[in-house]
């Protein structure tokens, strides 16, 4: 039995700490709302726009785009000038953006607000960098886990509060209920979350200093913006042309980077991270993830919107009914993750969470005729997603020098952000390719053949995260005898 008086006082968290987390929890719901909320709001913006389908999941991919510019780019400078500085300039980025969307009479400016909007979600790695330099280290994971919690809080009450907001009084006023809630925050971060000075230490050999990598900044730019414009025109049409040059342009602009990082004496993204064997394991598996997830999550909805025989004949309505146990069981699943990391080790809870979700994958292949089924699924997968993810940031929050956690988390959310783009590209090919008509019914529709192709291809990716899960745990047990 342990003695009180043998617990350190560092171990506890300062009440300072709480309003920090609080606060900082409060950034990620909102990004989160908004990166939901305008879900629901689809079709009316393909009628108002007077836009196709098509060209409306450029609202997504122009969210996701910039968030994967500018992940890595906020966790480097927040290393650089300090994750309070850095977050108070991301914030406001992200209110013109809201203020914008308000505004939006067009597809173009509606775009422009959503690139605007995306910069906000570079707020979670200077939100982590900021906890992990807050917190004990010893309760690191459960900060993580009240934080953590935003993901699905927000995802939830952007898909049914914005369905509501948007049914009573239309999709402009979605980003009016948010505008006021993130000026309030921007106030209460510059009074009441305290500075950091990143100019003063070094830590495992990596100086701060105060240059900035202006040409890596560039070269991965172009990177992310070729490879993830590519991977959206995948499913257009007659657009191979362009494919092949976008991807030529990443690869070429890629290599580039990668000599120039290797020659600065500060680049943009240390490069010996991804060396790191307690770093890119769990990175990969976040990547893993997200494409597993991202792949059926979506297809999910053209499942249940699909007339039937081809799909379940639902509304979106039904759509909310079916995915809302998902987000509920992934809230509380993560909500207790951080008991789950004090009590069992990061690299066990990932290898247990990739185990569970395989299992969930799998069974969609098998049973996916009735809603329930999928509804119970989902639910599978919530738990063993929740897991997976919750274990891997935190292997890599106490595998890194702190003085570089708001790169190395930014990198994590970059790969993240990938696979998120992958994902729902990877689907529809084989929608696209297997599709079938309707008697009566105008349109083509994704068949059984796609929907299986699509969970196998799923559980296959999930599978390989198990298999890195595993090479992460005999690594640990190795290191520990």
């Amino acid at each position: 039995m342990t003695n009180p008086e043998d617990v350190s006082v560092s171990d506890k968290i300062p009440t300072s700490a709480w309003k920090t987390i609080i606060i900082l929890s409060c950034v990620g719901m909102i990004v989160m709302f908004d990166e939901t909320m305008i879900i629901p709001a689809i079709p009316d913006f393909v009628e108002e726009f007077g836009i196709s389908y098509s060209a409306s999941s450029w609202m997504l991919s122009a969210y996701i785009i910039a968030a994967a510019v500018m992940t890595p780019i906020a966790g480097r400078l927040s290393d650089i000038h300090g994750q309070k500085k850095i977050l108070l300039v991301i914030i406001p980025i992200y209110i013109v953006g809201v203020l914008v969307g308000r505004f939006a009479t067009n597809i173009e400016i509606m775009l422009f607000a959503r690139v605007l909007q995306g910069v906000g979600m570079a707020m979670f790695p200077v939100a982590f960098g900021i906890i992990r330099t807050t917190i004990p280290e010893k309760k690191i994971a459960m900060a993580q886990t009240i934080f953590g919690s935003t993901f699905p809080t927000g995802a939830i009450f952007g898909l049914v509060g914005g369905a509501a907001i948007i049914q009573n009084y239309g999709w402009q006023a979605t980003f009016v209920a948010i505008l006021p809630i993130a000026i309030a925050l921007w106030m209460i971060i510059w009074r009441f979350i305290p500075s950091s000075n990143p100019s003063t230490a070094k830590e495992n050999n990596y100086a701060v200093n105060k240059l900035l990598d202006l040409k890596g900044i560039s070269l991965l730019t172009v990177t992310i913006v070729a490879f993830l414009s590519a991977i959206t025109l995948l499913e257009t049409k007659d657009a191979g042309y362009y494919v092949m040059i976008l991807f030529a342009v990443s690869a070429i602009s890629l290599f580039a980077f990668i000599v120039t990082e290797k020659r600065v004496n500060q680049p943009l993204l240390d490069l010996k991270l991804m060396t790191n064997r307690n770093f890119l394991p769990p990175t990969l598996i976040l990547l893993l993830v997200s494409v597993s997830i991202f792949s059926v999550y979506l297809t999910i909805t053209v499942m249940v919107r699909s007339p039937i025989p081809l799909g379940f004949g639902g509304d979106a309505l039904k759509v909310a009914n079916i995915q809302l146990p998902f987000m509920l069981v992934f809230l509380v699943t993560t909500a207790i993750s951080g008991f789950l990391l004090n009590k069992f080790k990061n690299y066990r809870i990932t290898l247990f969470g990739t185990c569970i979700a395989t299992v969930g994958f799998s069974l969609l292949v098998m049973f996916h005729a009735t809603e329930t089924s999928v509804m119970a699924e989902l639910t599978i997968l919530a738990v063993g997603l929740s897991l997976s993810i919750a274990g891997c940031f935190n292997v890599i929050l106490v595998s890194v020098p702190i003085k570089v956690t708001g790169i190395a988390l930014g990198m994590a959310m970059l790969l993240n952000l990938v696979g998120m783009s992958i994902g729902p590209v990877f689907a529809g090919i084989f929608q696209d390719t297997y599709n079938g008509t309707i008697e009566g019914i105008s349109g083509e529709f994704p068949t059984e053949t796609a929907y299986v192709a699509i969970f196998v291809s799923a559980t296959l990716i999930s599978l390989a995260s198990v298999i890195l899960s595993i090479m992460i745990n005999q690594r640990k047990i190795q290191m520990q005898q």
